[in-house]
């Protein structure tokens, strides 16, 4: 809980600022909701494949600092840096193949539009997102995550009334709409990794963990993220890929089955996204105790955080199914025929349940992930998650959608038979116990596991 509630708090911001965002878009026109996620969910995707290989720096912090070698946690972190700047470079040149990414999408010329301004401002800040996952893994790793709950916090206290007033033209802002929203977003990034620099680069942590001094490029080290780390990538990648895929064909249905799956997504991540940071918790505590060799620590932290983290879901899942027209009131558009409204909530009633099913199978999957990503054992879940997402998500999909003409409720079926897949398939292989033999830092002097669990 300690160092888990920090990280649900940073993830409650994110998520906090991408509600808000949608709030906003919807309250100001139709197509701004309509375009905003499937832009916002394609822009994640390319971003997804880079963050999920600098976000493995916290496997290497935390095992580093469980083995107490802080003098290789600069070095560590260094590597994901020249990594994450590299990312910067190689995202913003999707500027360049945006229109036609789009145009071959399909939406209705309008919506297209909308996705294209949004989608291009995105991906030229897009290597600040990665750059600030990054850093955060200084902390996070190390378990101190209460600074990095600050940080966010403060990029959301940037990004809300920065995002209600260049969508809407309040004050000296010019009105903007869905690009006033996505300056919005890359303002809040610069925030936290201008803010998150100064405090790494402080002269005590210069001292203790050479964050300026092992600044230089390790190739065996930023090899050794590589090795790891391009898994957690791709399985990342593939995720976030099987999801806007089956958002782009919900798009296929119709702009109001866009909009109205758009709103229950948006509903989705308040439960979904507060979950990552025990996702990350649990990570760290698993990667300290594996750099301890002391793997039971990890067996009882994933216990205790898959106990929090269900306690967390089942309550919401119960709203979800009883108590759905109040959050989804939330997204009322001005303007919208009253019959139109009618028709979003009636179908975002019925999708809702499927949300309440992938609230249980979310838990597994993230809680148990997690301690197999701390370990080492992502090559694991990068071919699990590609069988998955190919076979129970994107071929079905398609084929309902394009050959068998299928309706909104059949694809958000296949959404459902895809989240609990995962979760089992993580739960049998972290009850194998292959991860507990698992280490992807190299051996480090110190106390034996005993001694330092005990500890």
């Amino acid at each position: 809980m300690a160092i888990s509630l920090p990280l649900v708090a940073s993830m409650g911001s994110i998520t906090l600022m991408q509600f808000t965002d949608r709030i906003f878009l919807a309250n100001y026109s139709v197509d701004a909701i309509a375009a905003a996620l499937p832009a916002g969910i394609a822009s994640f995707t390319f971003i997804s494949f880079f963050m999920g290989v600098a976000n493995y720096t916290n496997a290497f912090v935390a095992q580093y600092s469980g083995a107490q070698a802080f003098h290789r946690i600069g070095a560590a972190l260094w590597q994901g840096i020249w990594f994450s700047i590299l990312s910067g470079v190689l995202l913003a040149l999707l500027y360049f193949v945006s229109e036609d990414l789009f145009s071959f999408i399909g939406h209705s010329p309008v919506i297209c539009s909308l996705e294209v301004t949004y989608f291009n401002i995105l991906t030229l800040g897009a290597g600040l997102a990665v750059l600030g996952s990054t850093l955060a893994c200084f902390y996070t790793g190390r378990g101190l995550t209460w600074t990095v709950m600050a940080v966010y916090m403060a990029g959301a206290a940037v990004n809300i009334p920065l995002d209600y007033c260049l969508i809407n033209g309040a004050g000296p802002f010019p009105e903007l709409g869905i690009m006033g929203a996505a300056i919005a977003t890359v303002t809040a990034y610069s925030t936290i990794v201008l803010t998150l620099g100064l405090l790494i680069f402080s002269r005590k942590n210069r001292i203790r963990f050479g964050t300026w001094k092992n600044r230089g490029f390790d190739r065996e080290l930023f090899g050794r993220l590589m090795r790891y780390g391009l898994p957690s990538g791709v399985q990342f990648f593939l995720e976030v890929f099987g999801f806007t895929f089956f958002i782009l064909m919900l798009g296929r249905l119709g702009d109001l089955e866009l909009a109205v799956s758009n709103i229950v997504l948006s509903i989705e991540a308040l439960a979904f996204l507060p979950m990552v940071g025990f996702h990350i918790g649990n990570a760290t505590l698993v990667g300290q105790a594996i750099g301890r060799k002391a793997p039971e620590g990890g067996v009882e932290a994933t216990t205790s955080a898959l106990h929090i983290t269900l306690a967390y879901m089942m309550p919401l899942a119960a709203i979800f199914i009883f108590m759905p027209e109040p959050l989804l009131s939330l997204f009322e558009t001005a303007g919208r025929r009253p019959d139109q409204h009618k028709e979003i909530v009636e179908q975002g009633i019925i999708l809702m349940r499927f949300v309440a099913v992938f609230c249980f199978f979310d838990a597994l999957n993230l809680i148990y992930s997690g301690a197999m990503k701390g370990a080492g054992d992502t090559r694991f879940i990068m071919w699990t998650i590609g069988a998955v997402c190919i076979g129970l998500m994107i071929l079905p999909v398609y084929v309902a959608v394009e050959i068998l003409g299928a309706g909104i409720y059949t694809v958000w079926t296949f959404a459902a038979i895809y989240a609990c897949a995962l979760g089992i398939a993580f739960m049998l292989r972290y009850r194998q116990g292959a991860w507990k033999r698992m280490r992807v830092i190299e051996e480090v002097p110190g106390l034996s596991g005993s001694e330092a669990f005990s500890g």
